[in-house]
């Protein structure tokens, strides 16, 4: 299985959603069309449609169940894939408010407590987010920088009622930001479970196959039978496929938050475009 997600892992990194469209749809519609063009050379008394009526029924209660199968997958990865996206947004909210409430410590307290935030979002997006897109997320690369904002703020001591209000909130939003990199961790080493993966490409194989017994005696009219089923479920594999990784591919969840709002001072400023007059 680790064998067969790195394969994955490195199509989604390295090709664009739109190849792995054709890729995937395209394979999954030219092997059906394939297999139904054989199917009605080796058997041609199928074409007639006298199994019909059985065939019907037998695909329509497997279709069903599939149907069923696929959708309760995709929802929950789309869930998945939405949750993932709050729970960034959350962590670098928080780390951002940290930010905002050191405002109204003294400058060298501030600047501690700043280093240490700057630390750590760079961490995240430099070394924690590549490590994520591969499907190797873990806690040892922010570790140290996490003790260190606590570090900062533990030796502080507030002097105003202000200040303790502030330094109070801080420490609240630390708290959460430990949450919620706790959340987006396991987020990123999640994955489908195998039972699920097994139904959903099994179902697939047993599906297409079905198609393929299907009689109608217009040649054409068969093949746009087939491709239309298999570029159907090609379709619905490719969202399992892309929507199963969060954090790789052309969907995943971006660490923007971590570059926005009061984190921006921590990353350098992109000059623009010149324009020569």
């Amino acid at each position: 299985m680790r064998r067969t997600l790195s394969v994955e892992l490195w199509l989604l990194n390295h090709l664009s959603t739109l190849v792995l469209a054709f890729a995937v749809v395209g394979g999954v519609v030219v092997l059906a069309v394939a297999g139904s063009v054989l199917t009605s050379r080796l058997k041609p008394s199928l074409v007639s449609g006298e199994h019909n009526d059985m065939v019907g029924v037998v695909l329509g209660m497997f279709g069903a169940i599939y149907g069923i199968i696929l959708a309760f997958v995709i929802v929950n990865l789309w869930t998945q894939l939405e949750t993932t996206e709050t729970v960034v947004a959350t962590e670098a909210t928080a780390a951002s408010q940290i930010v905002r409430d050191a405002r109204v410590f003294p400058d060298a307290d501030r600047a501690r407590v700043n280093a240490a935030v700057a630390d750590y979002v760079h961490a995240v997006v430099e070394q924690q987010w590549p490590l994520m897109r591969a499907g190797a997320g873990d806690f040892a690369r922010t570790a140290d920088r996490v003790e260190a904002m606590y570090q900062s703020l533990r030796v502080y001591e507030p002097q105003t009622q202000a200040e303790q209000a502030f330094y109070g909130q801080a420490v609240d939003s630390l708290d959460e930001l430990v949450a919620q990199r706790r959340a987006r961790i396991a987020q990123s080493n999640a994955e489908l479970p195998t039972l699920l993966k097994a139904l959903v490409f099994g179902g697939a194989l047993v599906i297409l196959p079905l198609t393929f017994l299907y009689g109608i005696r217009s040649q054409g009219l068969r093949l746009l039978f087939v491709g239309s089923v298999a570029g159907l479920i090609g379709f619905s594999l490719l969202l399992v496929v892309v929507l199963d990784r969060p954090f790789a591919g052309d969907l995943c969840v971006s660490p923007m938050p971590f570059k926005q709002s009061a984190l921006a001072q921590f990353w350098p400023v992109q000059p623009g475009p010149t324009t020569s007059h």
